[in-house]
């Protein structure tokens, strides 16, 4: 407690900075600042329909780096999920705008499968996951966020990846950025999509 003539110890006495002059007392809690999140948490979904409004339109006509694009392929390409399970969590889009698995062609479905593998590939290179969640949702009953797109999503996880954070307070700790996953999964990407990364 902190008397009127300076003795004893204020609880802001470890505040520097520009915080120093902020009300409220340290409690012991870490804060998660996740503000991407909050057009998720707020159902501010974009409209899924081709074009601008549909995410998986839009993303891989930015640079790689703005639509978090990790390798574009003949007909279908790689993109970071904007609100991952797990840092690497990617997406593997065809380009066209079809909704369900069966309705890709073959060359599509080949490339599909081709890239599904690559990401493996480079996420075992680049963050030495123990295990993989693979795999898509068709339609929104089935949880599809961006049912009128496919995509598949690959999620590497680790053990004791897990906590009570998503169910209690639903917040995910995610413990990197998404840019800095994307460049590490570009630079272990393999030459030749399926392949194992080159050492």
């Amino acid at each position: 407690m902190c008397s009127s003539d300076g003795a004893g110890t204020s609880p802001y006495a470890d505040r520097t900075g520009p915080a120093a002059d902020l009300p409220g007392s340290p409690d012991g809690f870490e804060r998660l600042w996740t503000p991407h999140r909050l057009a998720y948490i707020r159902g501010e979904r974009p409209d899924p329909n081709e074009g601008q409004g549909c995410p998986f339109c839009a993303a891989p006509t930015r640079a790689d780096d703005e639509g978090l694009v990790v390798y574009r392929g003949e007909h279908c390409y790689v993109v970071m999920n904007l609100f991952p399970y797990n840092p690497g969590h990617v997406l593997i889009c065809p380009y066209r705008h079809v909704s369900l698995y069966i309705d890709l062609t073959d060359e599509e479905t080949l490339e599909f499968s081709a890239l599904t593998k690559a990401a493996i590939a480079a996420l075992s290179a680049a963050s030495a996951p123990h295990g993989f969640n693979i795999g898509m949702n068709q339609g929104e009953v089935a949880g599809a966020g961006v049912a009128a797109h496919l995509h598949q999503h690959v999620v590497p996880r680790w053990g004791g990846d897990a906590n009570f954070l998503p169910i209690i307070g639903r917040t995910k700790a995610l413990p990197a950025l998404l840019e800095d996953v994307r460049s590490q999964l570009v630079a272990a990407w393999p030459t030749t999509p399926g392949s194992a990364p080159s050492a």
